[in-house]
């Protein structure tokens, strides 16, 4: 039963893994992420208890209480400013009397009252400025009077106003302007987000956070182009125009001179090959949408489960697609292999194609960094689990089933796991200018380079055969016979390493 779970969390990330080794396109990974951030974020943000709680963890930590939010609903500020004091004070008279009971305990001897302690306790938690000596001189008896007025004082002297932001009404649709500005980079005035639904805003934030990653996936092969052709001299850098120039050229399929970069500064070049990365992806977008019409022509009333040489019906039609998708995608396929695809892999095969013509240097970082994420948060995952399986016996002494709990709380890690996976990969995606140069510059392909398909099976299998009987094919050759020729151990000797 304690296999069961991990069993189960196994095939999930190792599915999700085995995804984007397949080829998916990361971006649909990546945007499902974004998705999940925001309606997590957005449900936290637009809570009716949001600002009350806000307020209510803010002002514990500046009071040194614990406070229950529910308390603060429907107060203004001035009345949650005086309640929030009160409960404070009166835990305070709380906390004084059990620290004289922990420290100057009734039944020990006074010779082993712990004074400096019992005022440290005082001056951490409100700030004061007590000596041990002088609470020793107040005694015993006189010196819980004398703490809880000056905590007293001290609590009623601090500031709460910076917390009137957390009780105001429009709390919570500032708090989702901040934090989509903070996650995604953009802003979002608050006349755009007053007077809508929770399921509006979040339909809003979410299109806003996919338009703000086609701004990226426009920025980001001009961003490893200049890394590439920046060069290192004598203590300074300094841009190879000529080949940038060069590279965008052919990389953006546009007409563009080192005259158009002349006088320009690094920042102004970089604008100028964005526009035309931009103009690029528009093409890219085109094509995109010529090969979903393709697709769904060839599999409108198909099964799905049919192949192209179900749904072509004859070796002509067939050839005239494999011709098209060459001609259209610069994609090198067999009828053979083409014949076989279904649904799902003809649109894996075909718009990745299409990613790898307008988009490779991107499509390579989303797949890197989600691999390396993903592996990195696995096996923290796993050590946590082996963590709670090693512990989860004491659950036992509480009268709770071990197996129940460990399976809860192994869930409950696995869906944080998820939840950090997402946060990790949204943040470095939205700030990739952020991102290790080197990191970048691995990611960064020639424009000349060719796109190489990977073997299918039966093609490595073929090769394998092919191999065994070349290496038959000569008869004539004699194979020498295996000989051990080290020393041997006999039977009822020693082992050699000296285990015994």
């Amino acid at each position: 039963e304690y296999d069961e779970v991990m069993d189960e969390q196994r095939k999930r990330v190792y599915g999700y893994r085995q995804r984007i080794l397949d080829g998916v396109n990361c971006r649909l990974l990546i945007v499902d992420s974004v998705h999940d951030q925001v309606e997590h974020h957005l449900n936290t943000f637009l809570d009716r208890d949001s600002g009350v709680e806000s307020f209510a963890r803010w002002a514990g930590s500046k009071l040194s209480a614990q406070l229950t939010p529910k308390d603060f609903r429907g107060m203004d500020f001035e009345q949650a400013d005086r309640y929030a004091k009160d409960e404070a004070e009166r835990m305070a008279e709380t906390q004084v009397i059990e620290a004289i009971d922990e420290n100057l305990p009734g039944e020990e001897e006074e010779s082993e009252w712990n004074w400096e302690a019992l005022a440290k306790m005082a001056n951490v938690r409100w700030g004061l400025s007590l000596r041990d000596r002088d609470l020793k001189k107040i005694g015993r008896d006189e010196v819980a009077e004398h703490l809880i007025a000056e905590a007293s004082k001290a609590i009623h002297a601090i500031d709460l106003s910076e917390g009137a932001v957390f009780l105001e009404e429009d709390f919570g649709i500032r708090s989702v302007g901040a934090w989509a500005h903070s996650k995604f980079g953009f802003a979002l005035e608050l006349d755009e987000l007053r007077g809508r639904e929770a399921g509006e805003l979040k339909k809003l934030v979410r299109q806003r956070a996919e338009a703000e990653y086609d701004n990226k996936e426009a920025e980001y092969p001009v961003m490893a182009g200049m890394y590439r052709y920046t060069q290192a001299s004598q203590g300074s850098t300094h841009l190879d125009r000529d080949g940038l120039v060069a590279w965008a050229r052919e990389r953006f399929e546009t007409e563009l001179s080192v005259e158009d970069l002349k006088h320009k500064q690094r920042e102004e070049v970089r604008e100028l090959l964005v526009e035309h990365s931009r103009k690029h992806l528009d093409k890219a977008n085109e094509k995109s949408a010529t090969v979903k019409r393709k697709i769904d022509s060839l599999f409108r009333s198909a099964a799905g489960d049919e192949t192209l040489a179900e749904v072509t019906g004859s070796d002509s039609e067939l050839e005239s697609l494999v011709d098209w998708i060459h001609d259209t995608l610069k994609l090198e396929l067999s009828k053979r292999e083409a014949a076989r695809f279904d649904r799902e892999t003809c649109e894996r095969r075909l718009t990745g194609a299409v990613e790898d013509q307008f988009r490779p240097e991107i499509r390579r970082m989303e797949r890197m960094l989600l691999l390396q994420i993903v592996d990195t948060a696995w096996k923290d995952h796993l050590l946590a689990m082996d963590h709670l399986r090693s512990s989860i016996g004491l659950a036992g002494y509480a009268q709770m089933d071990p197996k129940v709990e460990y399976k809860r709380e192994g869930m409950r890690l696995f869906e944080q796991m998820w939840t950090s996976i997402a946060e990790r990969v949204t943040d470095l995606i939205f700030r990739m200018e952020s991102l290790n140069e080197d990191f970048v510059g691995s990611t960064w392909v020639e424009t000349s380079a060719r796109h190489e398909q990977a073997p299918a099976a039966s093609d490595i299998a073929q090769q394998q055969r092919a191999a065994i009987d070349a290496s038959q094919g000569n008869a004539d050759a004699v194979i020498e016979t295996i000989r051990h020729r080290g020393e041997r151990v006999g039977r009822n000797e020693p082992c050699p390493c000296g285990s015994g």
